[in-house]
């Protein structure tokens, strides 16, 4: 997997000559391949799962724990409210609150220009109620319908808002309101579709991550910068608080500032990025002391550079490597803290999906023939932090074989 053409490495900056070593590695490759995949998925989001709705949060109770694979015939009939309209980003962020109701069916028939369908009741051996339609009660919002000859002449709100013939509306229909839908990952005991669970619950972990490192980083940095450059009493004040976080279980520091901060999505973020800071902080600080003797610090001091240009503009581009790797790592961490809070009842709050809740409301389906509603988002969080430290070990090893002076 060598995708430049062959060049002497001395031609190449350090960077470059970091990422052509990490392509040599098969395994960190696969793994930065899937984390761009998960990070895809999650960004378009609605856009690319079944269902749309906010949350993915469309129950139909008819199918409760459905394996994966079943296949399901829909009726899809309109809402008597006003279609709901937003542009294409809202869309892809926060879903699209349907228009129909959609009620799952064995199958359906046309008696005297009224639609006849049987409900499906989950249950082979058990034939559902048989419930009837008129053609414009499928197809539009209506409050009121008059039928002049052969055309349906429909009104919502005082005003006509469709004319149509019977066959137009039969045709409609059947090419657009009757559909078959596959649970390719089944559905949970709410009878919503676990692919779009696990799709817009990958949000989550990879938001968390994100933030939770960012806010790591932004505080690591900064104070082992202060303690590695400055030493004497800044250093001893910075060490005594990185001791004192570093002795705190970090689930236990997470959940203590978790009840501080209250439940919810901003809020695990902000838990999870002030307990991560401190193995930055050590590594930062580990890094600058080995640095800050050398001779292009020195000549920096004596050109009369001020302190935070030397740290910023000439220290922290050199310790950049180290930093990449411990946030990879961090990374992984911080998936699992939140899985852990939300299986906990403590992280993100439903109705907002996420693997970890997936485990707790489903775990008790292991030791039944439903193993998978618990399985496959455990399995999701598996391999996505696996990954993450795969990326991580292939950095460390890719830096490790690069020149001395990166």
């Amino acid at each position: 997997m060598y995708f430049f053409r062959k060049k002497k490495e001395t031609n190449l900056s350090p960077g470059k000559i970091v990422w052509v070593k990490f392509q040599k590695n098969p395994t960190a490759m696969v793994a930065l391949i899937w984390i761009g995949l998960s990070v895809l998925t999650a960004l378009l989001g609605y856009l690319v799962t079944p269902d749309s709705t906010p949350f993915a949060n469309d129950q139909n109770l008819e199918l409760t724990t459905k394996s994966p694979g079943t296949r399901v015939t829909f009726l899809k009939v309109r809402k008597n409210t006003e279609p709901v309209k937003q542009n294409f980003f809202r869309t892809m962020l926060f879903g699209t609150p349907t228009s129909y109701e959609t009620i799952p069916i064995e199958n359906y028939r046309r008696e005297n220009n009224t639609l006849i369908v049987n409900h499906y009741t989950g249950f082979e051996d058990f034939e559902g109620m048989e419930l009837s339609f008129q053609p414009e009660q499928v197809l539009f919002p209506v409050d009121s319908s008059k039928i002049l000859k052969d055309t349906i002449h429909v009104f919502f709100r005082d005003r006509k808002i469709a004319a149509i013939t019977h066959s137009d509306a039969w045709k409609m229909i059947e090419e657009e309101h009757i559909y078959t839908q596959t649970y390719w990952l089944g559905t949970d005991r709410y009878g919503r579709d676990l692919l779009s669970q696990i799709i817009i619950g990958a949000r989550v972990s990879l938001s968390v991550g994100f933030i939770a490192i960012s806010i790591a980083l932004v505080l690591g940095i900064l104070l082992g910068s202060l303690a590695g450059f400055f030493r004497g009493k800044v250093d001893n004040f910075i060490m005594w608080l990185i001791n004192v976080v570093w002795s705190i279980p970090t689930l236990l520091l997470v959940i203590a500032i978790t009840f501080a901060l209250g439940k919810g999505f901003w809020q695990v973020f902000i838990a999870v990025g002030l307990t991560m800071w401190v193995d930055v902080a050590r590594v930062v600080r580990g890094q600058i002391i080995s640095l800050r003797e050398n001779e292009f610090v020195e000549a920096a001091r004596a050109l009369g550079l001020p302190d935070f240009r030397i740290i910023t503009r000439h220290i922290l581009p050199n310790i950049t490597g180290p930093v990449v790797v411990i946030s990879a790592a961090n990374f992984a961490s911080a998936i699992l803290i939140e899985a852990g809070l939300s299986f906990l009842g403590i992280g993100v709050q439903p109705p907002m999906p996420s693997w970890g809740t997936m485990i707790r409301e489903n775990y008790g389906y292991i030791i039944l023939d439903k193993a998978f509603l618990a399985v496959i988002p455990g399995i999701c969080i598996m391999m996505l932090v696996m990954a993450f430290m795969l990326v991580g070990n292939g950095l460390r090893d890719a830096i490790e074989k690069s020149p001395a002076n990166y």
